[in-house]
């Protein structure tokens, strides 16, 4: 599926190149399927600390039921409702909301990721900032505490 896909919505973290999907769509029952595939490809979206954009790599196993819309599960969130008399099943909706369950929430540019200043904005990983340290002073009793047992 292309990363300028209709199917994609504004907000969403959109893949960097195709996704690569496959998989295989078996009978459950009457008027059920199940597939069962593997969504492999790279999202971009921002670093939790510092909001620089990142590529993050999303390889995952996915399941989903269809069913048509009469079926007793059929308002059930996990399943899938199957159009009237549908001869083709169109997946890339279903490939949408499995990409944004799969893409990961926190991503971070690297590991030692030093953030924004609360204060003044700037980026920590570029330079220092002359702001001071805020401390929380529902932390004073602790503080205390811990002085006086030194």
């Amino acid at each position: 599926m292309a990363a300028d896909d209709p199917v994609w919505l504004e907000g969403d973290p959109r893949p960097v190149g195709a996704i690569h999907v496959t998989g295989r769509l078996s009978s459950a029952g009457v008027d059920r399927y199940y597939w069962n595939g593997r969504l492999v490809g790279e999202a971009a979206t921002e670093c939790r600390r510092c909001l620089t954009a990142v590529v993050v790599p999303v390889d995952e196993t996915v399941n989903a039921i269809f069913v048509e819309a009469d079926d007793e599960v059929a308002d059930d969130p996990d399943t899938y409702r199957l159009p009237p008399r549908a001869t083709m099943l169109d997946l890339r909706p279903v490939v949408r909301e499995l990409w944004l369950l799969g893409v990961p929430k926190f991503a971070l540019c690297r590991e030692d990721c030093r953030g924004l200043c609360p204060s003044c904005g700037i980026d920590r990983n570029t330079g220092d900032c002359r702001c001071q340290p805020e401390t929380d002073r529902r932390w004073n009793a602790l503080r205390q505490l811990r002085t006086a047992t030194e």
